[in-house]
């Protein structure tokens, strides 16, 4: 009886009890790597780490492959909701519940915060192809048109309305906290919210410019753990004492091979790799481009006699994978080692504990924000053709001109082709 009522104490029952025991339940603890090891060669408990891990890998695997079967609105769906778990998890690393008893409202001002960028991010990137969807609607159109057009003015009000609002919510004894969380706000939202808005830039250039790089984050996640967890014997970091050479360059070989093979296997289905001009769920067809069309090439001067494969098929666009592959492996893994630095500053073990045998989504997706970066870059920089098309001055028309001037450029125009046609003849 004496002993029920001691275990039944040991629980906490107010709201800041709790907080601050999910807290020291996150804390890391020094001496649990010297018991067991810190490499995963010598953790007595590894194989039943794995087990977690590999069941809660394979639901957010299918989860994930179901989402992008559904298209570009849910992908883009799924990426906000993340950057909202994320954003809490952050919220929350820094939070004070004994301070904010004496702020009432402090923690939804973050959120406006957050919101406001959401807005000002999202509305540059959806701008046209919200357009392009309401153009058959000529009142959609115009509404559409006006918001297009103040959003900057729109978007910088509601963040001045949140500084004034911070501002007059200061309280003596309390500014080095606020202070605090304010900065610390603008950090997640510079460092967290706005990398991985890129991802939502690349989901509508084409569901393969996302889909390629998160796979490869994925595959050089799980090869690391496997290869340090069988072969894992050299210490890699000091800031994640688990992760070896071993681990680091077998998943560099097998991400990179995995770069080229999986670019020829989702390049050739046009769902994937159709840029969506708009924000309707239908299916795509479209022209996929040079770079998604086979190309053969002879192997008889590269390979032995014996070689059976005289000749492969490529699409160019795998070239540019293993560029994809080779960032993926080698330097994408330092978001993972930031975050551990920065769990490591603040005595942490995880971002959160939302996800079984991974930590919260923050610690699953510190590298998916600098390949997403990367990701997008590469793309606009040696994809995407530099020069001025048709479909392009024509976006710009429908964005920067009303319906009156358009129809006026459509009437001069006419005239000028029709002067031209004249002169010529």
């Amino acid at each position: 009886m004496h002993s029920e009522n001691n275990n039944s104490a040991s629980i906490p029952t107010t709201p800041t009890a709790r907080l601050r025991h999910r807290k020291r339940s996150n804390e890391v603890n020094p001496d649990a790597g010297k018991a067991n090891g810190h490499l995963l060669v010598n953790d007595r408990n590894k194989y039943k780490s794995f087990l977690v891990r590999a069941y809660s890998t394979v639901w957010m695997i299918g989860g994930f492959v179901l989402i992008v079967y559904m298209g570009h609105l849910y992908i883009t769906a799924m990426v906000v909701v993340i950057q909202i778990f994320m954003a809490r998890e952050l919220f929350n690393l820094l939070r004070k519940a004994h301070e904010e008893r004496d702020l009432p409202g402090f923690r939804l001002l973050n959120w406006h915060f957050f919101f406001t960028a959401m807005l000002f991010v999202y509305g540059r990137i959806l701008s046209q192809r919200l357009v392009n969807t309401v153009t058959p609607d000529k009142f959609l159109f115009q509404l559409v048109s006006s918001l297009i057009k103040y959003h900057m003015a729109i978007c910088y009000f509601l963040y001045i309305s949140g500084f004034v609002w911070f501002i007059l919510t200061l309280k003596k004894k309390m500014y080095k906290y606020q202070f605090g969380q304010y900065a610390w706000t603008h950090m997640i939202l510079i460092v967290v919210f706005t990398q991985s808005s890129f991802t939502v830039a690349s989901i509508f250039e084409g569901i393969f410019w996302f889909l390629l790089p998160a796979s490869l984050i994925v595959i050089n996640d799980i090869a690391a753990y496997v290869f340090g967890f069988f072969f894992g014997r050299t210490p890699l970091i000091k800031l994640s004492p688990k992760k070896t050479w071993e681990g680091f360059i077998g998943a560099s070989v097998a991400t990179i091979i995995s770069a080229f093979v999986l670019a020829n296997f989702l390049g050739r289905f046009q769902w994937l790799t159709c840029p969506r001009k708009d924000l309707s769920t239908g299916w795509l067809d479209c022209d996929p481009g040079p770079l998604f069309k086979p190309e053969s090439f002879t192997l008889h001067e590269w390979v032995p006699l014996w070689f059976p494969w005289k000749e492969i098929v490529v699409l160019p666009v795998q070239w540019h994978a293993l560029c994809l592959g080779l960032f993926a492996s080698i330097i994408a893994p330092f978001g993972g080692f930031f975050a551990s630095g920065f769990k490591r500053a603040f005595k942490v073990k995880d971002f959160g504990d939302s996800i079984p045998g991974h930590g919260g989504i923050t610690d699953r997706m510190d590298c998916q924000m600098v390949m997403a970066v990367f990701a997008f870059i590469y793309h606009q920089s040696f994809i995407v053709p530099q020069s001025l098309s048709v479909e392009m001055i024509v976006e710009q028309i429908l964005t920067n001109l009303t319906l009156e001037e358009q129809q006026a450029l459509y009437v001069k125009l006419g005239q000028i082709i029709k002067e031209r046609l004249l002169g010529q003849s």
